[in-house]
This record gives C-alpha cells, structure tokens and sequence, in this order.
C-alpha cells in the first residue's frame, strides 16, 4: 500500500485536500482549499474535487474521501448539506472514474475521528471518545476501545424541536450573529445533553470554529468532569482520516 495518500475532506462550505504519510499522519504538504460549488450537485463537486487534485499536481492514483454523508458500502444515504441528487450514488465508483484513480469514501466526522484515535489527541483511550466537527452542520464521530464506530449521526439529534445542527453548528452561530458567550451558551448544553446520553469519557471538538476554542471554552462546563478539548490537528483532521480510511480500506 502507498504510504503517501492523497486525503480530500468534503464539505458544505469548503472542499479541502492534502499529501498524509500514512505511517505518520504527517501532513507532506499545505493543506489546499477551494470553496465547495453551489449547489453542490455531484458533477459541480467532481469538477471541484479534479481542480484540488491539479493543484496538488497529484501524480499517484491513491485518493480517500471524507464526504458529509451516513456512507455503507460507498453508497451515499443522506444530504444533510449537500444536494439530493447525491441519495443513492456509488461514491466510490463515481470519484474513482471521475478521477480515474483508486478511491475510498468514509463519512467525513469519522474520518476526523480515525485520524484523532490514530495520531491525535484521542489516541490511547480505551473509552468512548466523541468527536464533533461544528461547521455547516455538526459532524459526528464515535471511538470506542480505539475503534471507530461508523455513521453515527448527532448533529441529527432533536434539540429546541428541530435537528441540533440547525441551532448550534457554527453555521447558526454566523447566521444568527451570535456572539461567543450566546453560542457557547448553547454549545454548552448540547454538549451536556451529549453527556447524559453517551456518558463519554472525552469530547474532542474540530471544524472550522475549532480554531476559535479560547473563545467560546470559558462559556463551557462539563457534567461528570467529562474533559473537552481541540482536535489535534483542528480542521485538517479530515482530510488526515480520509488518507488513512483509504489505507485500512484497501490494505
């Protein structure tokens, strides 16, 4: 297996993409970002995904895909923040002729939380280790005894009688122009809403807002001291995942 992989994290705002060394989780290069096409139907993205691959001047025929979707067996179950013209695709066998490389697709909070298990800020708890990737929805990924357990969905959860990613995403926060105490306020009770459910034994946030944690961490108080913290690698870890889904799937 190449120990060099091509990993792209897919987005409803941001298609995102770089070189992992998979032995490491070492970004090889800086990650590249072209803003994901509106509305983001399958052929828009696919011309978007080929523009980030020449950017790379992407020789080898290796490439993961993180994608904002429940994915069993490549196929695409949902559209939560891309259009529903995906419902139904193969996405492996779409990506992989579109690109006419060898390609994988993993649910893209599960690719962040396989990379955060494998080299991050996850790795070696033997609990249950929630991710969550606060952008345009909430992604969300489960580790349990450093395994990952795919497509589970908590941004789906219903929270103020609608989904919660609709009120506490990072979205809602710009939307809504809320200030950092109004949406940690609110981020803190879903968490704590989290907890009670789940009773994780951490909480890892990414996304994009991740890089703003100083910000909106003082409005956040953990039930049962559960620790929360960044992801190791904030919103590269997607992309880091995606590379190393890639390598379990086809190693």
């Amino acid at each position: 297996m190449a120990q060099k992989i091509l990993g792209i994290d897919i987005g409803g705002t941001g298609i995102k993409g770089a070189i992992i060394d998979v032995s490491t989780g070492e970004m090889l290069t800086e990650r590249k970002k072209i803003l994901t096409p509106q509305p983001p139907t399958p052929d828009a993205v696919l011309d978007t995904v080929k523009q980030l691959v020449e950017l790379f001047d992407w020789q080898g025929k290796e490439i993961g895909i993180g994608f904002p979707s429940i994915i069993q067996n490549g196929i695409c179950h949902t559209a939560n923040n891309i259009s529903k013209a995906w419902i139904g695709m193969n996405l492996i066998e779409f990506f992989g002729q579109g690109l006419g490389s060898k390609v994988s697709a993993v649910n893209d909070a599960d690719a962040a939380g396989l990379a955060e298990v494998s080299f991050g800020n996850a790795k070696g708890n033997k609990g249950l280790v929630i991710v969550l990737t606060l952008g345009t929805g909430i992604g969300s990924g489960m580790i349990y005894n450093g395994q990952v357990i795919p497509n589970i969905e908590l941004g789906s959860i219903r929270w103020e009688k609608e989904k919660a990613e609709y009120t506490v995403s990072n979205k809602a926060r710009k939307t809504e122009k809320l200030d950092w105490e109004e949406w940690g306020g609110r981020l803190n009770e879903y968490l704590n809403h989290i907890i009670q459910i789940y009773s994780p034994s951490e909480i890892i946030l990414g996304g994009g807002v991740s890089k703003k944690f100083e910000q909106f961490s003082p409005y956040l108080k953990m039930d049962r001291n559960v620790p929360i913290s960044t992801a190791k690698f904030l919103n590269g870890a997607g992309s880091i995942g995606a590379a190393l889904f890639h390598e379990q799937y086809y190693s």
